[in-house]
């Protein structure tokens, strides 16, 4: 059933600036959304609520980068109803203002602010390590990070950047259930430069971590397809700057690229 998942995604990436419901999607693929949300969910690992809700930010970034809209008007294109509402998310989602975006996505701003996990709590922490297996050439750090959504977004609980693949190892992993996403800027594909470089990513999870224990996987990272949720998190690096194509949204209709199955799998033992 992954033509249904597919099909609504290319409806949310086409019509994200509508009020869409469960409703509305599920009629796009013409069938029942009790049925239409299991199979979406499994297929990209997250509700049609938050795809499109990650399409929508991801949009105001985009419109950021490249437009002189003010946020009011950026808010009210991604269908939010309050700039207030639109600036909080958008602050707890990318890690940053959308006046800081801004600034930074035009080189106003000396430096990217780094992404700082915050302080671990009291009592004993966990430990995740492995090796990052990269399926491409990537062309700048490669951020390894502990987060508490399928969505790469928000602040992580732990955080690595590595020179490409290899080994990497978070320490200092609250007790949790967390995702660990993987993101590096790609090179381009054959001689199309007329888009934005594209982004490696992986996501293994969820995983558990309890205290004083360590966990080992194993995460494959190649660059994203039709199925992943936009990457939310302003990475120093990984967005648009001065000079650079900006990322652009994906074909409609055709195009889509397959999904690179099983890239949620890795093996892990506690």
């Amino acid at each position: 059933m992954e033509h249904l998942a597919q099909g609504a995604v290319i409806t949310i990436r086409e019509r994200f600036y509508e009020p869409l419901s469960l409703d509305d999607l599920a009629r796009s693929v013409m069938v029942s959304k009790f049925y239409f949300l299991r199979v979406f969910r499994r297929i990209t690992g997250v509700t049609p609520g938050r795809f499109l809700s990650a399409v929508r930010l991801h949009e105001a970034k985009r419109l950021l980068a490249d437009t002189r809209l003010n946020v009011a008007d950026i808010s009210a294109q991604v269908c939010y109803s309050s700039t207030g509402t639109f600036s909080r998310r958008f602050t707890a989602s990318v890690g940053i203002s959308p006046t800081q975006y801004r600034r930074i996505s035009r080189g106003e701003c000396a430096e990217h602010p780094a992404v700082l996990p915050p302080v671990a709590p009291a009592g004993p922490l966990g430990s995740v390590s492995g090796t990052a297996h990269v399926l491409g050439t990537p062309l700048s750090p490669l951020c390894i990070g502990a987060f508490d959504s399928p969505v790469v977004q928000g602040r992580p609980v732990a955080w690595s950047m590595l020179d490409g693949a290899g080994p990497f190892s978070l320490n200092n992993v609250p007790p949790g259930i967390w995702y660990l996403h993987a993101v590096a800027l790609g090179a381009h594909i054959a001689d199309d430069f007329t888009s934005g470089r594209p982004l490696l990513v992986g996501t293994v999870g969820p995983v558990q971590i309890t205290g004083g224990t360590h966990v080992r996987l194993d995460m494959a990272v190649q660059p994203e397809d039709w199925t992943r949720p936009p990457v939310l998190l302003a990475l120093p690096g990984h967005d648009p700057l001065p000079g650079r194509p900006s990322p652009r949204p994906l074909p409609r209709r055709a195009g889509f690229p397959a999904p690179a199955h099983g890239y949620r799998r890795a093996l892990a033992t506690a």
